[in-house]
């Protein structure tokens, strides 16, 4: 398992890449092998405000242009995406440990995120409204915010990039981009590729560091309009509590604890197959995974049966090659997942494959884990309580529908839920009685760019995609037009 030679990265502000001399640098690690792949800035306080005035100082340019000319260079920078494809797919397995096929694909969802923020310039509407007076009428128009700062997660470090950017730019924002620390080389390659579009100087900024210095600048910053993360919880928290200060425009998209349902008169190989699809993608770590698998009794030992086998089967190694398991992405993140799996266990659960760490041998240096299957007889288990993030599989059996939902429900999370049911009457019903912002009935995970990609609860606030996502980036004004 070979690793590229380290790069040092710099921070792009204001149309131009600063690399400071004799500042504080952050070390870039390889999940596949931990050896140093970059190193990068540790952003300060002065580069975030740098940044941040920056994007203001572009916004009433950028803003006053038509959105079909916004969305032109929208359009260019997926163009030197889909030019650049297999370069990006490879930063991105390199840094975050994805095997290259599913790299490529989050590359391609990357120029899906940002071909369809481009064709919604021409959505954006108004109202006009009776008003009571004579003589008078209701204008409802939409204003992009200003500057809007994104903190992105590592697990999909190019996607969640453009997922923001896109839309952001196309309403009329401008942007920082500050990307998780273990995963920046994505959001600098993006950098890249938008200033050789032509984007205009300011217009998108992306800079490094650490949350607790440059990110916490940016939230506190008094030009920073909007801010929009994805991360953790407690990340999540953590932000609201700091834009509280300067009531700041804050979306969230947060953790999950996905329900995976499956009923008696359910398609058992589809079912098993999704299940797998949902549990392992990216080594398990997506907000929308199957964290908990909920079986009625009736068909639980033929889908444990094959979904074990299943697991079992997975490869696992050099996510450059063709697997189907790379790395975890931190030391600290797997063992965080091995101490929920020994907290389960010691809490009663059966092991019905038994995975963990892989530390020898081919594995000696990075992050690995196989795949562990649990099977658990209460729902306040570590492992079907808590996001496990990982290669962890649990389950436990039900008797009803009812049962089913209501220990779906009983979660602080409400992110997303699957169903597998061929019952009309349920299919009917769970849009009504799973508490959870996006179902998946009798499919895997993977939303649509058109879709509204939104948690409830502990899982966040607004959302992304869509025209409910695109709307998001535009707040609103209302003009009583009198001419008496």
């Amino acid at each position: 398992m070979s690793s590229s030679n380290p790069v040092a990265a710099g921070i792009y502000i204001d149309g131009a890449w600063f690399h400071p001399k004799g500042r504080e640098i952050i070390e870039v690690e390889s999940p596949t092998d931990e050896s140093v792949i970059a190193s990068i800035v540790d952003g300060t306080a002065d580069d975030a405000a740098m940044a941040v005035e920056a994007a203001q100082k572009a916004f009433t340019g950028w803003a006053g242009r038509p959105a079909i000319e916004r969305a032109r260079l929208v359009m260019e920078l997926a163009s030197e995406v889909q030019a650049n494809h297999e370069a990006l797919a490879r930063i991105v397995t390199l840094e975050q440990g994805k095997p290259i096929a599913q790299a490529r694909g989050e590359i391609d969802a990357v120029i899906t995120f940002l071909t369809y923020a481009a064709e919604n310039a021409r959505r954006i509407e108004g109202d006009i409204v009776a008003s009571d007076n004579l003589n008078e009428e209701i204008q409802i128009r939409r204003h992009p915010y200003g500057v809007v700062v994104g903190l992105t997660a590592w697990n999909y470090p190019a996607a969640l990039a453009a997922r923001k950017l896109g839309p952001a730019l196309v309403a009329g924002n401008t942007f920082v981009l500050m990307a998780h620390e273990h995963t920046p080389l994505s959001g600098l390659a993006l950098a890249q590729l938008a200033h050789n579009a032509g984007f205009p100087a300011g217009v998108f900024n992306s800079i490094t560091g650490r949350g607790r210095v440059a990110g916490q600048a940016m939230l506190e910053h008094p030009l920073t309009a909007m801010v929009t993360m994805t991360g953790s919880t407690r990340a999540g928290k953590e932000i609201f509590r700091t834009a509280a200060d300067t009531i700041k425009t804050v979306r969230l998209e947060l953790g999950g604890k996905a329900p995976f349902i499956v009923m008696d008169d359910a398609d058992i190989d589809a079912a098993v197959a999704a299940a797998v699809l949902a549990r392992y993608t990216n080594c398990g770590q997506i907000c929308t995974c199957n964290e908990r698998m909920y079986l009625h009794s009736s068909i639980a030992d033929e889908f444990m049966g094959k979904f074990v086998a299943a697991s079992q089967a997975l490869t696992i190694g050099d996510p450059m090659a063709a697997v189907d398991l790379g790395p975890k992405i931190s030391r600290f993140e797997r063992d965080k997942v091995a101490g929920v799996i020994a907290a389960s266990v010691e809490a009663g659960a059966e092991v019905l494959l038994e995975g963990g760490i892989l530390d020898s041998g081919q594995y000696a240096q990075g992050h690995w884990m196989a795949p562990t299957v649990l099977s658990v007889k209460n729902n306040k288990i570590p492992a079907i309580r808590d996001e496990v993030f990982g290669p962890v599989a649990v389950a436990m059996t039900v008797d009803s529908f009812d049962e089913a939902v209501a220990l779906a429900n009983d979660t602080q999370y409400g992110l997303s839920a699957y169903l597998f049911t061929k019952n009309f009457k349920h299919i009917q019903l769970a849009p009504h009685v799973l508490k959870f912002g996006e179902l998946y009935l009798n499919r895997s995970n993977g939303e649509a760019v058109q879709g509204f990609h939104t948690g409830w609860g502990m899982s966040g606030l607004g959302g992304e995609d869509g025209k409910y996502g695109f709307d998001g980036y535009m707040r609103k004004q209302t003009s009583y037009l009198n001419w008496d």
